[in-house]
């Protein structure tokens, strides 16, 4: 087996998504990002001015065409045949996609396609329910973890913010919070599948944690594309 569909989750600000794109580059996979369907979902929503109700917004969400395709190292999806760009992280649609996400018929709409990819193989995809819901068969599951305070650090640099101890306690509280919220919820919550390998970042370098799950995907049958 050379081409893996490999599921890696954790709570906020764990390093997912940067730890599986380069985890797709150094195997020459494909990284997907869950989180790309729902907010093209929402921006088609907003674009074209759905109906609330849950029937008319159904309506037009299956009337909807969405297509992923592979572009590079990563995705790019297809909305009615527009690539929607930039707008996907538009401070309009990041306002309404945790709203539109959490409707049933999103989730099953997103699920169904990120299946089919994953299908094929030669995916690395991150989210908070990749490994135990979205890809419960994943050939390697992976589990980032790291302290609250650590998360809250990284989290202050990536956006460019100074961590003195003061502003990593306070981030790292309210990341705290977030991971309760997560691992409470009634859909999908954040859990660690049984069958998933934990990672625990807080002393190691990205370069260490892509090394790592690189060598757990080799063990496993994957190929350096």
């Amino acid at each position: 087996m050379s081409d893996l569909t490999i599921a890696i989750d954790g709570p906020a600000a764990s390093g997912k998504s940067t730890t599986a794109a380069r985890v797709a580059r150094a195997l020459g996979y494909n990284h997907l990002n869950s989180g790309l369907l729902y907010r093209s979902i929402t921006w088609a929503a907003i674009e074209d001015d759905w109906p609330s109700d849950e029937a008319g917004f159904n309506r037009r969400l299956a009337a909807l065409h969405l297509e992923l395709e592979r572009a590079g190292s990563g995705y790019r999806v297809l909305v009615n045949g527009a690539d929607p760009g930039v707008n996907l992280v538009s401070p309009r649609t990041s306002a309404r996609v945790s709203e539109v996400s959490a409707r049933p018929a999103v989730r099953d709409r997103a699920l169904s396609l990120l299946r089919a990819e994953g299908g094929r193989g030669g995916v690395v995809c991150d989210g908070r329910d990749i490994g135990t819901v979205v890809f419960p068969d994943a050939e390697l599951k992976i589990f980032l973890v790291a302290s609250a305070e650590e998360r809250g650090r990284r989290r202050l640099l990536d956006h460019g913010m100074e961590a003195t101890d003061e502003a990593v306690k306070q981030e790292a509280a309210l990341l705290a919070a977030r991971d309760a919220a997560d691992s409470s919820r009634s859909v999908a919550p954040l859990r660690q599948a049984s069958d998933a390998v934990q990672v625990d970042t807080t002393e190691m370098s990205a370069g260490e944690v892509v090394r790592q799950i690189v060598s757990l995907a080799l063990d496993r049958g994957a190929t350096l594309g």
